[in-house]
């Protein structure tokens, strides 16, 4: 039997899908692809492997809204793809396939971005070149997929520019803005596992694309033929620009501006010990943390770039494991105070001392609103936003982040915006803020301004009088940001504004836990918790999909003795905002419950998981109930997150 007539076999016994068997044919047809390809192919076929065929082969990796994202090493690898190992285990190739990140699919995706790119400037009647700002991790290809894309845009007849090792996802953002690009790209899966890897596409603004650039970006993106992926796949460097070191200067200043209270810095700087496990968050934290005068301790084995992470499970410092060995650290050296980031240095997690000595992690929520409340405080008291706070200042928040921040927010005179989830719906917010305000501005005083250029006060002026000030904003999944000049979560900032906050807590002789329950006596106790369930592969896609889909056809009338009196549909119901926008349409909902706690039910745009968030709140009449309100409010949580799950595994296989 040749090839094609054992993958056609397969498709009749029902070891392949039909999908699959239409996508293996034509790569086993294509005689322009590279031998290793079809040796590859081959290998699989023979050895029977027809759920990894499947996992590769059963669908084109779609380009998002946001970029792509998934395997770049099989869970089966071939000989072929294994090839020489890295110094760090790197295959020789990507893995072959239609549904995994390899050189096919970055091209495909760098080719359809040029174009649109390319089309969006000559409609707008500018003649500008096509610049296109490169960043990436230190994942396994990142180096190689950076260089591809760079290359692939230069014999486009665009400019490309790369910086000479890896940088944070947020400096990615800022440099969009340094070097007036037209867009980016930083190849990064984030916290994923080590075999996964992504390309994150930016618009000129800085930010993550948005709608009307990201289905103009996806419809030229799924144009592209594999025949013509070909000519691009010889990388050559010598028209592409690579960035030195002093590149990174006017990133590092951002990260010394983001001190509002430099006295009580420079007073009280907190000992803290710093892990970027394996990834790139030492390259700026460091040097910005020791420059203000931190005592900064490393994590040694970890602060070497390796993207198989071999010192945890899973680089995500949402994971209390993969801050272990920080807090050992910590507790070997009488730390203050424990700072880590994931891969692309765009999450932070965070470890805090309680009155005991003893070191307590803080969740994404806690930390965020920690920070919200000490930032707006700080803002006040520089008189940078009015005492009384102002419409015209805004915390921004996804719906899924916690109700408390907006609490805080409203508390001291603030408007709260709640987005879809993802920073891009952040970003587009500030792009938004920062128009208006330059319209009103030129209509109304004939001004035109390099904003960019303006400092804190000028800025906070300008867009308090035309506009609106963004002060904060945060998502639940350890992603903040408090500056326009970039739009993307940093958590290279994120670490300098919390051991600001550190220096801040240090001098009132008070502890993390501490601040938190104050506010939690000012607010009421908010507990917040997920449920992630993962389902990978082909069939795994049908069951998120199943349950997607059923709350839509059939939504939970109960949970148990609990009631469902509230259900939105943000795919159907039209939501509006705070500042009279509509927001975009997805499948997403969100659950108000009788017993006063809700939650929110969406896929994961980056990990092969349906993700459920579960809020709380309960009064606190007096401080000393404070523990008692903790404790019966986690006992209705977790029987709520054991009736959310069991519902939602049903659902799976219904």
């Amino acid at each position: 039997m040749s090839l094609i007539e054992k993958i056609e076999s397969a498709g009749a016994a029902g070891s392949l899908l039909e999908s699959t068997v239409a996508n293996l044919k034509v790569w086993v047809s294509a005689d322009f692809l590279p031998a290793w390809v079809g040796a590859s192919i081959t290998e699989l076929v023979e050895a029977g492997e027809w759920e990894e065929l499947n996992d590769r082969f059963y669908q084109t990796m779609a380009f998002g809204t946001g970029g792509i994202r998934g395997r770049t090493i099989g869970k089966v690898a071939t000989s072929v793809e294994t090839g020489t190992l890295s110094a760090q285990g790197t295959p020789e190739h990507a893995a072959v396939g239609t549904n995994v990140l390899n050189d096919f699919n970055l091209i495909r995706a760098t080719v359809g971005m040029f174009r649109y790119v390319k089309q969006y400037l000559e409609e707008s009647g500018r003649h500008d070149l096509p610049r296109f700002v490169i960043a990436h991790d230190v994942r396994h290809f990142s180096r190689h997929f950076c260089e591809l894309a760079a290359s692939t845009w230069c014999k486009l007849g665009g400019q490309a520019l790369i910086f000479e090792g890896p940088r944070s996802t947020p400096q990615l953002s800022f440099a969009v803005r340094q070097f007036q690009a037209t867009c980016g790209a930083v190849i990064t899966a984030s916290h994923n596992p080590s075999h996964d890897n992504g390309f994150k596409a930016y618009f000129e603004d800085g930010a993550q694309v948005v709608s009307p650039h990201a289905e103009g970006i996806v419809d030229l993106v799924n144009q592209v033929t594999l025949e013509e992926l070909t000519q691009f796949l010889d990388i050559d460097l010598a028209p592409v620009i690579v960035l030195g070191a002093d590149a990174d200067q006017p990133y590092l200043d951002l990260l010394e501006e983001m001190v509002v209270d430099s006295e009580v810095m420079q007073k009280m700087a907190p000992k803290v010990v710093f892990s970027p496990i394996h990834g790139c968050g030492a390259i700026s934290s460091v040097p910005a943390l020791k420059k203000l005068g931190v005592e900064v301790i490393e994590v040694p084995e970890q602060m070497e770039p390796d993207g198989r992470f071999p010192t945890v499970k899973s680089p995500n410092p949402e994971n209390a494991e993969a801050l272990a060995m920080a807090i050992a650290k910590a507790n070997e050296s009488e730390a203050d105070v424990v700072l880590a980031t994931d891969p692309d240095a765009d999450r932070m997690g965070v470890a805090v001392r309680d009155r005991s000595g003893e070191m307590v992690l803080l969740t994404g929520n806690q930390i965020g609103t920690l920070m919200a409340e000490y930032r707006i405080s700080t803002l006040k008291d520089a008189e940078i936003i009015p005492e009384d706070g102002s419409e015209n200042a805004v915390l921004i928040k996804t719906f899924v982040t916690s109700p408390m921040q907006e609490a805080v927010a409203t508390w001291h005179g603030l408007k709260t915006i709640n987005t879809l989830t993802g920073f891009k719906w952040i970003g587009e917010k500030l792009a938004g803020y920062e128009a208006e305000m330059k319209t009103k501005l030129f209509e109304q005083e004939g001004l035109a301004i390099n904003y960019d250029a303006c400092d804190v006060w000028t800025k906070a002026d300008l867009m308090l009088d035309y506009s609106t000030y963004f002060v904060f904003g945060g998502e639940e999944s350890y992603g903040y940001l408090a500056t326009d000049k970039l739009r993307d979560k940093d958590a290279n900032a994120a670490v300098v504004m919390f051991c600001e906050l550190a220096a801040y807590l240090k001098a009132q002789e008070m502890t993390f836990p501490e601040y938190l329950d104050a506010l939690y006596l000012q607010h009421g106790y908010y507990e917040e918790k997920t449920i992630n369930i993962y389902y990978e592969g082909a069939a795994g896609s049908q069951k998120i999909k199943n349950i997607l889909e059923s709350y839509r056809s059939n939504p939970p009338k109960a949970f148990g003795d609990v009631t469902v009196s509230g259900f939105t549909d943000f795919g159907k119901d039209e939501i509006i905002d705070a500042d009279g926008k509509r927001i975009a349409p997805q499948d997403f909902y969100f659950l108000e419950l009788s017993n006063g706690y809700s939650f929110a039910v969406r896929g994961s745009g980056t990990e092969p998981k349906i993700k459920f968030y579960v809020f709380g709140r309960s009064d606190v009449i007096e401080p000393e109930d404070l523990p008692q309100v903790k404790a019966d409010a986690s006992v209705v949580m977790e029987a709520m997150l054991a009736a959310i799950d069991a519902d939602a595994r049903e659902r799976a296989e219904a």
